[in-house]
């Protein structure tokens, strides 16, 4: 299994770097990209980090699920950024594993892929899933094909069920182990 996460300005840095990091740890392959002409990306917390492909470069069909973090940058941009909802389309399109934390979720919500389905978000981002059902104090959870996650302080979980749904529970139950958490 081949992951991409995508990279954007203003992304929370927990979510993004964490995420990865747990990711590798658990030995899952994941990659990160940007629609940005930048070569570096800072985080909401002014960390320069360099994207391993540029998002035109790469060719979506080649990765097995996708990965959003949330963090300011999605307020800002979820009106007019049509890239990340591009992106999104073609991984529900082809039934395959989408996970989004935080302020994330809303991308999905305002897709209608939240229709009818159990998921968590950073509180008030439930709003952009009306046809969602909203878990407000889940720090994560799976519904199909769908992880969501609440928040920065939530990151061991929701890697804990990508994880789980990638390789296993006893592969997510190693990690958590392997990390004393």
């Amino acid at each position: 299994m081949k992951g991409l996460i995508l990279f954007s300005h203003g992304m929370e840095d927990n979510e993004a770097l964490g995420t990865v990091s747990l990711l590798r740890r658990a030995k899952i392959d994941i990659f990160s990209a940007s629609s940005s002409n930048d070569s570096i990306i800072t985080t909401s917390y002014q960390q320069n980090v360099f994207p391993d492909f540029k998002l035109e470069n790469i060719n979506l069909n080649q990765f097995d699920f996708l990965v959003i973090p949330g963090g300011p940058y999605v307020r800002h941009i979820i009106d007019e950024d049509k890239v990340i909802q591009d992106v999104i389309k073609v991984f529900y399109e082809q039934k395959k594993l989408i996970c989004a934390i935080c302020a994330a979720p809303r991308f999905l919500g305002r897709l209608g892929i939240l229709d009818g389905i159990n998921f968590t978000a950073y509180p008030g981002s439930e709003l952009d899933a009306p046809k969602g059902i909203y878990h407000k104090n889940q720090k994560a959870m799976i519904d199909q094909n769908i992880i969501t996650g609440r928040s920065a302080g939530s990151v061991v979980e929701f890697v804990y069920e990508i994880v789980k749904k990638i390789k296993g529970e006893d592969a997510a139950k190693s990690l958590i182990s392997n990390i004393i958490y």
